[in-house]
Order: C-alpha cells, then structure tokens, then sequence
C-alpha cells in the first residue's frame, strides 16, 4: 500500500522537488501552497493554501485522509525571506511578525495538527510516521542583513527537537534538514554574490545545492530508512559548516 505525505511550499523550489521525489519513490502526496493555478505532478494532488491560516491547515490534512486515506509523513518546506534586506538595526517589526508567522508558527502549528493525527492512529510496533522540517544553514549561521529570518529558522530547529521527544515513544521520526545554497527563486537576487563566494572557496563541494539535493534527503527520512533516528539536524550544503583551516 503506498504511504501518503504532505508537502507544504510545494509549487516551486525544494517544495516542488521533494513532490516530485516522493511521487517517484512511490509515495502519495498532498501538495500545498499558495498559487491560484498549480499541476501536481504525478500521483499528488494539489490544495491551495496558507501555513499561517489554521483552516487551510487543517482542509489540507482532510484532503490527505479523503482521497488518500490518511497521512505518514509531512514535509513542512514553506518559508519566506524578508521583503526587504535590511540591517538588523533597522529591521521593523512588520517584517519580523510576518517571516516569523509564516517560517515558525506556520511550521509549528502545522506540526502539531499532523502529529495529533499521527499519535491517534499509533499502532503498537509499527512506524507511526516521518516528519521532516526544512529549515537552514541561517539557523546557526549570522546574516545580520535578514536577522528575521536566522531566528525564523533557529526556531524550526527547536520544534523539531520538542515534537522529536514527544513523539518518540510512538515511532514517529522528526528530523531537520539545514539547506546550504541552494538555487531557487529565494536567491535569484543574491547570485552574483554567492557565485563570487562559491568560487572564493567558501564550500569544500564547489557548486550551488540544486533543489534536488535536499529532496533527495527527504526521502530518504520519509522512505523510514533511520527509524533508530530523530531529532537530528542534517546539512546538505555542500560541507559549508564545516571549520576549516
């Protein structure tokens, strides 16, 4: 029987990859973003909405168990950058509430709504589910430009810890994974940058992270392939966090 999962920010990027990685390793999935227009790929389906809204969470989860007859694993990928770069001295809090809502509380609150359904349906012995939160190199990395969303991500890194521990004794997985640079619409604006960077030595692998590096992650924790493993925070950023000499 194929395994359902939930895909949030899934109409471009690593969203869109993860689909497209999961519906080719024979899972079910529930896509959800924001578009008004979006072909799901494959065996998905598309729903249209908002992590931050609490009703568009929960007909995303209704739709998962109608059509597909339950959910096992959720991949929460949605997350925004600040509007607009700015100097942590000058960082507003509009920006702040509204990366925040939609990068942490969205993600949380997503969590907590799927892994309700996941503990009631538990079977003895049995693995329960995978949850996999894509947050970023920023959560422990300084970019005083966009301080919002280092914290934004800092935060995902603790959900994954907190539901990681309460969910363990009904083997359900939650992981991390930390996205380097990765070519997306995201960080179209900063390529030159980046380019100059790649090529400066800052990664050990010297290339851009495409969106299907991390997808290629993801299934793997979704495929239940380390099931003796949560909690734990993984890199795919070409060895940028590693301390070099």
């Amino acid at each position: 029987m194929k395994k359902t999962a939930i895909v949030t920010g899934a109409t471009g990027g690593i969203g869109l990859a993860c689909v497209k990685e999961l519906v080719g390793h024979g899972f079910q999935v529930v896509a959800m973003g924001t578009r008004e227009v979006f072909r799901a790929p494959g065996d998905s389906v598309y729903v249209r909405g908002d992590i931050t809204r609490q009703q568009d969470r929960q007909r995303v989860l209704q739709a998962a168990i109608e059509i597909f007859g339950g959910v096992y694993a959720l991949v929460n990928v949605s997350g925004i950058a600040p509007a607009v770069r700015s100097d942590i001295l000058d960082m507003t809090e509009e920006s702040y509430d509204r990366v925040m809502e939609v990068n942490t509380k969205g993600v949380l609150f997503m969590t907590q709504l799927v892994a309700r359904y996941m503990v009631k349906n538990a079977k003895p012995g049995a693995q329960n589910g995978a949850i996999v939160n894509i947050s970023s190199m920023s959560a422990y990395t300084s970019s005083i430009s966009r301080g919002e969303y280092c914290i934004s991500k800092a935060g995902v890194s603790m959900i994954t810890k907190l539901f990681a521990d309460r969910l363990s004794a009904y083997n359900i997985t939650v992981n991390e994974i930390r996205p380097g640079i990765i070519h997306t619409a995201m960080t179209e604006t900063v390529q030159a940058k980046y380019d100059g960077l790649i090529a400066g030595g800052l990664l050990p692998i010297a290339r851009w992270g495409e969106p299907e590096d991390v997808a290629r992650a993801v299934r793997v924790f979704c495929c239940g392939e380390f099931p003796y493993t949560t909690g734990q925070s993984v890199d795919v950023d070409g060895g940028f966090h590693m301390r070099r000499l």
